[in-house]
């Protein structure tokens, strides 16, 4: 299945969140949408949004002291 990346260390929220919305809509189902952030809210918000929108995380780490990554797996 592919993957795409989205780039958003910088980014304040809700941006990494409203820019991660934005592209799952350009992948089909069962696609995965890496994102990098840096936002310490959006390690709240990213996993919430992707529960709610049916979505499944299928990764998600920790890569420095205010970095991570979430694998995100677009449902149906």
């Amino acid at each position: 299945m592919p993957a795409c990346t989205l780039q958003t260390n910088g980014a304040v929220c809700p941006f990494p969140l409203i820019d991660a919305k934005s592209v799952m809509q350009l992948l089909n189902p069962g696609d995965d949408l890496i994102i990098v952030f840096d936002c310490t809210q959006a390690t709240d918000s990213l996993p919430a949004w992707a529960a709610t929108d049916g979505h499944e995380v299928v990764a998600f780490d920790r890569t420095r002291e205010a970095g991570w990554t979430i694998t995100v797996r677009k449902g149906a």
